[in-house]
C-alpha cells in the first residue's frame, strides 16, 4: 500500500470497531491487514472492523444496491468474515451520520445477512432491525470445564449456543471457544452466550464470539439471548400476540431488545466515534508481512 488509509475508532456498548471508509473498495483489507488492525497491542485495537462500502462497488453487495447505498463489509477480529454485527451495524450508521451520508431518521444498511432497517434518535441512540429469528431444531449441549449446560440454538443471520447459568462466572475466562456438542451443529463455529436472570424481563449475559473470543458486547447475541429468554419464559410473541421486550445487561453497558409479533426483531442502543486518523502504509505492510 502506499497510499495512507483513513480510519476511525467506534463502539457500541464498548464493543470496538476499527472503521475504515473505502466508498469505492479501492482497500484491499486481507485477512492478515484487519487481523493486524484489530491487534490491541501492535495495532488500533478492535473486536472487529468495519469496512464501508457502497454496496454497488462490492461485489457480495451489487445485488442490494437498489435497497441499501451502503454495505457493511463485517470482518471479526481475526480477519475473518461474519455475516453480521449487531453493534456493528450501529456504529456503522453513527459513521454515516458523521460523515454526512445520512442524518437522523430512517436508513437502510446491506450485510451479508440482509438489508438492516436503522433509525438514528435524536437523542443519539440507535435501533436496528435485526430481521426474525430462526430456530434449528436439536439438542445442543455447551461445556466450559466440567460444567455442561443445555443450550438453544437460535440463528440471527449468524449462529448463536443461548445457555441459561447460576453464575455468569462459570463461562470461566472465554479465551478459547467453549466446547460444544454435536459438532455438526455449528458447521462453521458459533458464538455463545452464557445467561442469568436479574428481574422479571431483564438478564445479563457473557458472550464468547466466534472469530473475536470474549467481547463486552454482541448485538446479534443479545438478541438471541432475548429470543431464547421469550421462549423459555412462554413468551412467544408469535403465541402470546404480545411483544416481548427484555433488557439486556452486557459488559460494556445496556441493550434492549424487542421482538414483535410478526417475529420481527428490534435492537436499542447507543453508539459512539471516539477516534479518527490514518493509517500508516509501511507499518501495515510490515505488520501483514510478519503475520505471513
Amino acid at each position: 500500500m502506499s497510499t495512507r488509509i483513513a480510519f476511525l475508532k467506534g463502539h457500541g456498548t464498548e464493543n470496538d470497531f476499527v472503521i475504515v471508509p473505502d466508498p469505492e473498495n479501492a482497500v484491499d483489507l486481507s485477512p492478515a491487514a484487519v487481523a493486524a488492525l484489530c491487534d490491541r497491542r501492535a495495532g488500533i485495537g478492535g473486536d472487529g472492523l468495519l469496512h464501508v462500502v457502497r454496496s454497488a462497488a462490492h461485489p457480495e453487495a451489487a445485488h442490494l444496491a437498489a435497497e441499501a447505498e451502503w454495505f457493511m463489509d463485517y470482518r471479526n477480529g481475526d480477519g475473518s468474515v461474519a455475516e453480521m454485527c449487531g453493534n456493528g451495524v450501529r456504529v456503522f450508521a453513527r459513521y454515516l451520520q458523521r460523515a454526512g451520508h445520512t442524518a437522523e431518521g430512517d436508513l437502510a444498511v446491506a450485510t451479508r445477512g440482509g438489508v438492516k432497517t436503522v433509525h438514528i434518535a435524536k437523542d443519539g441512540d440507535v435501533t436496528v432491525g435485526m430481521g426474525r429469528a430462526v430456530l434449528p431444531e436439536g439438542d445442543v449441549t455447551v461445556s466450559v470445564g466440567e460444567r455442561s449446560w443445555p443450550a438453544r440454538n437460535v440463528n440471527m443471520g449468524n449462529p448463536h449456543a443461548v445457555a441459561f447459568v447460576d453464575d455468569l462466572a462459570h463461562a470461566g475466562d472465554l479465551l478459547s471457544p467453549p466446547p460444544y456438542t454435536p459438532a455438526d451443529a455449528y458447521p462453521d463455529g458459533v458464538n455463545v452466550e452464557f445467561v442469568v436472570d436479574r428481574g422479571p424481563g431483564h438478564v445479563a449475559m457473557r458472550v464468547h464470539e466466534r472469530g473475536s473470543g470474549e467481547t463486552r458486547s454482541c448485538g446479534t447475541g443479545a438478541c438471541a439471548v432475548a429470543v431464547a429468554t421469550a421462549r423459555r419464559d412462554g413468551a412467544d410473541p408469535a403465541v402470546t400476540g404480545t411483544p416481548a421486550t427484555y433488557t439486556v445487561d452486557v459488559p460494556g453497558g445496556t441493550l434492549v431488545i424487542t421482538e414483535r409479533p410478526d417475529g420481527e426483531i428490534e435492537m436499542t442502543g447507543p453508539a459512539v466515534i471516539v477516534a479518527e486518523g490514518e493509517i500508516d502504509p509501511e507499518w501495515l505492510d510490515e505488520a501483514v508481512r510478519r503475520r505471513g
